[in-house]
């Protein structure tokens, strides 16, 4: 009966620990390194048209907090944010899922703030 009790009460922990780890899971739930790897790509792009002066990007995780860039991208609204609206406009709904990634997960207010060098 003691044998059982344990193992019922390790499963049930067990149980706890993988449903809470699962609702652990905070912000968009795209690829953030493929996302980093796309939005240089667009800039790059931005920059070969001639809509932008460098193909570096002007804009960095680090400049707003994760609510600013869950605004911008649940908007849709890249325009006043990046430039380049053509570019944006010709993206998946997969890329740009993987960029707000990239950009909520490296935002100012995170625990790894990033910036675009």
């Amino acid at each position: 009966m003691f044998k059982k009790s344990i193992i019922l009460t390790v499963v049930l922990l067990f149980a706890l620990v993988s449903v809470s780890a699962s609702f652990a899971a905070e912000g968009p739930q795209g690829n953030k390194r493929k996302g980093k790897y796309t939005y240089r790509k667009v800039c790059k792009a931005c920059a070969e048209a001639g809509d932008t002066e460098s193909a570096s990007p002007k804009v960095s995780p680090a400049d707003k907090k994760k609510a600013e860039w869950s605004a911008i991208f649940e908007g849709k609204d890249f325009g006043p944010t990046f430039g380049c609206e053509a570019h944006w406009a010709k993206l998946s709904d997969k890329d740009i899922l993987d960029i707000y990634s990239y950009f909520y997960s490296f935002a100012a207010d995170s625990p790894t703030p990033a910036t675009c060098k």
